[in-house]
């Protein structure tokens, strides 16, 4: 397993990963910030000052409750809730390229300083892989680039499958990412064109 970052001072959150049979393309949830100061903004956080102040609310608040039925509800609902979110958090999203068999995109879920503990993984078979293209939407008034899979179905339809739907990293990063599933995939080398599967 070889790990190298091919935008280290753009976009340091993309990491490539090279295992002997397959490619992982990893966008974490954080990024650089804009201003060109280095500082990490992160996606994802571990402590924030809600948490810090929920243990404070909830002991004031239950001695005065404790005896009702439907406050003790409410409180272990905001309480669940609370854990929820924070458990539920996107740590990283990866699209991983199996050259003779496929791609399959991955969202992993967590608490930031633990392992993930929620993985959803869409596996598309290199038969049904049409293209891997960037693509360009409307989110309210900004314009997003992001990385899609067409691929046809058991139903003879043609469907897309978003990678990168959570984080939508910046464009360097989709480029640098379809680049890479494009040579893996689609690329004939004896004859250096494009060719389909």
């Amino acid at each position: 397993m070889q790990r190298t970052r091919p935008l280290p001072d753009c976009h340091p959150e993309l990491s490539v990963i090279e295992w002997p049979n397959f490619r992982e393309y990893r966008v974490e949830n954080w990024r650089l910030a804009r201003d060109g100061s280095g500082n990490v903004v992160r996606g994802a956080t571990s402590w924030g000052w809600i948490d810090l102040c929920l243990p404070l609310v909830i002991s004031f608040i239950w001695p005065r409750f404790r005896d009702s039925t439907v406050s003790c509800a409410f409180a272990v609902l905001v309480v669940g809730f609370s854990i929820y979110c924070r458990c539920t958090q996107v740590l990283h999203e990866s699209v991983l390229v199996f050259p003779a068999y496929g791609i399959q995109l991955e969202t992993h879920r967590g608490y930031p300083l633990l392992k993930p503990l929620f993985v959803s993984r869409r596996f598309i078979h290199a038969s049904l892989l049409k293209d891997f293209v960037i693509n360009e939407g409307l989110r309210r008034w900004n314009i997003r680039y992001y990385l899609a899979a067409v691929h046809g179905s058991s139903t003879d339809k043609i469907a897309l499958d978003v990678a990168f739907e959570n984080i939508l990293p910046y464009f360097p990063v989709l480029l640098e990412v379809y680049q890479g599933v494009q040579e893996l995939m689609f690329y004939n080398h004896m004859d250096n064109r494009h060719t389909c599967i």
